[in-house]
């Protein structure tokens, strides 16, 4: 009972927001992008990296958070900017400072955390909260990390409420039978930075 409280709790916070899209139509889920390469991950500040320079252990990092000017400092490189950069980018970056110190260094960038990009999962799940977005997450795979529906969890009645440019708002709907069923286009559908999703009882 008390699980039930927090969560009809956390529902609450979003209740200012979603009362902005009252009267507004519940949308069936958006198109999927067309098809192609994958966009890469751009870096963002709160993302945790690591920089690893091959056969240099005293230059490489196990951890390094991006801080929220979107530098990072990384030895004989100093402060380096991460945000709005992809990995491949940021490698090519540190290659060529470190390059004035070290022959031909060879440098590897990984994210280990994303916290630049969240979404929030409120309502009927184990674990109502922000969770973090990496490319391409749907909405399955958001409940999935909130801990996956309660016991009280109405699967069928799943909303994602999203505020586009110039604040407006729209909300899509999400029913796990569709999905499963397969008798709705992109029924799991992708998420972006900011989205809401609300999973009622």
């Amino acid at each position: 009972m008390k699980g039930r409280f927090h969560r009809v709790l956390a529902l609450s916070c979003v209740l200012a927001f979603a009362a902005v899209a009252c009267g507004r139509a519940v949308q069936p889920p958006p198109p999927e992008p067309a098809g192609g390469e994958k966009t890469p991950y751009v870096i963002g500040p709160s993302d945790l990296l690591q920089v690893t320079v091959w056969k240099n252990p005293e230059l490489s990092l196990d951890q390094v958070p991006v801080r929220p000017d979107g530098r990072i400092s990384v030895p004989l490189a100093n402060d380096v900017q991460a945000a709005g950069l992809t990995t491949d980018e940021l490698k090519q970056v540190l290659t060529e400072k470190l390059a004035e110190y070290v022959t031909a260094p060879d440098v590897t960038v990984v994210v280990l955390q994303v916290n630049s990009r969240r979404v929030y999962v409120l309502g009927e799940v184990n674990r109502p909260g922000p969770v973090s977005l990496a490319t391409d997450t749907r909405v399955l795979d958001a409940i999935s990390s909130a801990g996956g529906f309660s016991t009280f969890a109405d699967r069928d009645r799943v909303k994602v409420i999203r505020r586009g440019q110039a604040g407006a708002v729209t909300e899509y709907r999400f029913s796990y039978s569709d999905f499963v069923e397969g008798t709705v286009d992109n029924a799991n559908m992708l998420l972006e930075n900011g989205d809401t999703v609300v999973v009622s009882d």
